[in-house]
């Protein structure tokens, strides 16, 4: 049996402390009243709550100072702001005071007991389900994993450090696998660590623009060229020139590239003077850069001059053992930058990113996370912090389809029943079954919403109980 919750209920009307008293006592909690903001604070102190819901306007100290104090007495305790006269400014400014909920008059006991149980799954959920994580929020740029796939990496890495010889190297892998974090961690690991690390993307200028920023050039070079300009091989000195998107540098470039990774020097823009390339070249691209080798639109001694060593980063998909570890990293930085006291992620939560198939890869998981943390108002993530492109719940599995068909039409159709049906459930259920309200929110009218629930047949719910 799940321990009873100490609840403190601050409002100054009688009768909304009654109800809040016979809903919790059915329930087998125990409940704490305080009539004012004072008393609430006091309350806090003396009794320890586990939950409080509490109005804003009272006689006295008011629910939102009241919140102020109670956050710096009890930065984790969740407070449910209440109101008869709900507001932008108000809601606003509950949830920058840290409110785990703002709920608005009249509340329902569909309402009241989701919140107990909201805080009754947080206080359940222990520090074993949490990795330790050791993360100091300067050093954010970090390879994280302990999947075999990265321990792969980390031991190539490691080769490429334990020598002096500069080495190219070619990193390939999906958008957002953490490529540059790979070419990041060569150059923090090797001995020249202290000369510049300079990432360049190959598709961010025009090619006349990336030429005169890769070589430089001399003043008078072209219409515009007032005075000289070094280019980035020549600022990187010993370090480390990171060339992102390769595998879209213009032919003329790869051309010039070609003879600088072969001669170890080149010439600024508009210059005849030999300069010396001491920086290491690390390149890396998204694309079947094979493919373009044999199509003709990269050159083949070029891709050999760049892959002399091959790091694949994996897919998130690939080392779906790293999602919990990479989940709370993102938890506790994002948690630390917003200043927020989100430590840890519901069961729940956790099976929906361990199962989502992240288009995206681990760039999708961290914008998942942040936005997630911005969201969440209280403790612990939930499912409902939690925006994907497609929810996994309306993501069909593939034995879902009826493939055996192989019609179109049937396999749209089919999907389609899928998603409507998944998506009224969910709404019905936000709402309490009034499909008024759940109509409003998804944007249908009534008649709309309604006549899908007849095409599926579902349940109408029992409209929830306004006691006050």
């Amino acid at each position: 049996m799940t321990k009873p919750l100490k609840v403190l209920i601050a409002d100054d009307d009688q009768k909304i402390i009654f109800a809040f008293r016979e809903v919790l006592k059915k329930d087998g909690h125990v409940c704490f009243e305080a009539g004012d903001g004072k008393e609430a604070v006091n309350a806090v102190l003396s009794y320890s709550p586990d939950l409080v819901f509490m109005d804003i306007q009272m006689p006295g100290m008011n629910g939102l100072e009241a919140l102020r104090q109670i956050r710096d007495l009890r930065p984790l305790l969740p407070v449910v702001i209440i109101t008869g006269q709900g507001s932008m400014e108000t809601a606003v400014q509950a949830m920058q005071y840290g409110a785990f909920q703002y709920l608005t008059k009249p509340l329902s006991i569909v309402q009241i007991r989701e919140e107990i149980s909201k805080t009754v799954l947080t206080n359940n959920i222990t520090s074993q389900n949490s990795p330790r994580i050791d993360i100091d929020p300067l050093k954010r740029h970090q390879l994280i994993g302990k999947s075999q796939y990265m321990q792969n990496v980390y031991k190539l890495i490691g080769s490429i450090c334990a020598t002096e010889n500069y080495t190219t190297v070619l990193i390939t892998g999906e958008t957002g696998t953490g490529k540059e974090l790979a070419a990041r961690a060569i150059h923090a690991n090797c001995p020249q660590n202290h000369h510049p690390f300079i990432a360049i993307n190959c598709t961010a200028m025009p090619e006349t623009l990336l030429e005169s920023e890769l070589f430089g050039h001399e003043r008078g070079a072209f219409t515009g060229a007032a005075q000289k300009k070094l280019g980035k091989f020549e600022v990187a000195g010993k370090g480390t020139i990171f060339l992102d998107e390769i595998g879209d540098l213009s032919p003329a470039l790869q051309k010039k590239l070609l003879r600088v990774l072969q001669e170890r020097e080149f010439e600024r823009l508009g210059g005849n003077t030999l300069i010396k390339v001491d920086a290491r070249f690390i390149a890396a691209t998204n694309q079947d850069i094979n493919k373009k080798v044999k199509t003709g639109d990269f050159r083949e001694d070029l891709f050999y001059r760049l892959n002399v060593i091959n790091i694949h980063m994996p897919s998130l998909r690939e080392r779906r053992e790293d999602i919990v570890l990479l989940a709370y990293f993102f938890l506790t930085l994002y948690s630390r930058q917003f200043k927020k006291q989100v430590s840890v992620i519901s069961d729940e939560a956790m099976e929906y990113l361990n199962t989502y198939d992240y288009p995206g890869n681990i760039r999708e998981l961290e914008n998942i996370i942040e936005r997630a943390v911005m969201l969440c108002p209280g403790l612990a993530l939930r499912p409902e912090h939690l925006v994907t492109r497609t929810p996994k719940k309306l993501r069909p599995c593939e034995s879902d389809l009826p493939i055996s068909s192989g019609d179109f039409n049937e396999a749209r159709d089919h999907l389609l029943n899928i998603f409507e049906k998944e998506f009224l459930t969910r709404k019905l259920k936000q709402f309490g079954g009034n499909i008024s309200e759940a109509a409003r929110d998804s944007g249908m009218s009534r008649q709309n919403f309604h006549r899908l629930i007849r095409k599926h047949d579902l349940k109408k719910m029992d409209p929830p109980n306004r006691d006050f």
